[in-house]
């Protein structure tokens, strides 16, 4: 599957390191320099290409590894672009301060983002997935778990295969306006975190038994 990341800060280095095995994955942002020396750090040059933000956006699937704000501002640029794609939604809708969010209740910021892409298909992934989890996706109760959301149940499909590589556990977590819950469930996850002492790695997974485990 051609993916494509969009954000060489933390989150897209992560991304690009995690998928970079099992796909092909083109990475950009504001200067293709920048990138080719972040690929160089991660020891992956010649494995994910470097590209042109114009020809990078030529993918099945485009990941916005951006800050909610910068993804808006994309969004509204490139809209025309990425008609027709699916485009994952990672980001979190935090104040400056990491206090809270700038988003009300009623929405989330995947439901903004397709508003912005109606020709697109959004579909929100690792919203719950804080950075550092990425080196260690394995806890001791398991993985670590990506839920994936899409109005669209093929693009939902779509975006749960593409992930299922990863050393995560991807469930697919039914419709857009379920961020409204994870993403604030993301905040509270920090704000407990912080309190007791495990602010960088943490994550939540979904415990439960099946019938035959009964």
């Amino acid at each position: 599957m051609n993916v494509t990341v969009v954000g060489t800060g933390d989150m897209g280095r992560a991304l690009v390191r995690a998928l970079a095995p099992h796909h092909r994955v083109r990475w950009t942002g504001r200067s293709v320099d920048v990138t080719e020396g972040r690929l160089e750090e991660l020891g992956l040059r010649g494995r994910v290409e470097a590209a042109e933000l114009a020809s990078a956006l030529d993918a099945d699937v485009v990941v916005l590894a951006l800050w909610h704000r910068h993804a808006r501002e994309f969004a509204r640029e490139y809209a025309e672009v990425l008609a027709g794609k699916v485009v994952v939604d990672i980001a979190n809708p935090f104040t400056e301060d990491f206090e809270d969010f700038f988003l009300p209740y009623d929405t989330s910021a995947a439901e903004e983002l397709q508003k912005l892409l109606p020709g697109s298909v959004v579909v929100g992934a690792f919203k719950n997935t804080f950075v550092a989890v990425f080196d260690t996706p394995q806890f001791e109760e398991g993985a670590s778990d990506v839920l994936v959301t899409c109005d669209d149940v093929h693009a939902r499909t779509l975006v749960s295969a593409l992930l299922a590589p990863l050393p995560f556990r991807v469930l697919d977590a039914g419709l857009l306006r379920n961020n409204r819950v994870i993403e604030r469930m993301t905040l509270l996850s920090r704000e407990v975190g912080r309190r007791h002492g495990f602010t960088r790695r943490l994550s939540y997974r979904l415990l439960g038994a099946s019938r035959s485990d009964r």
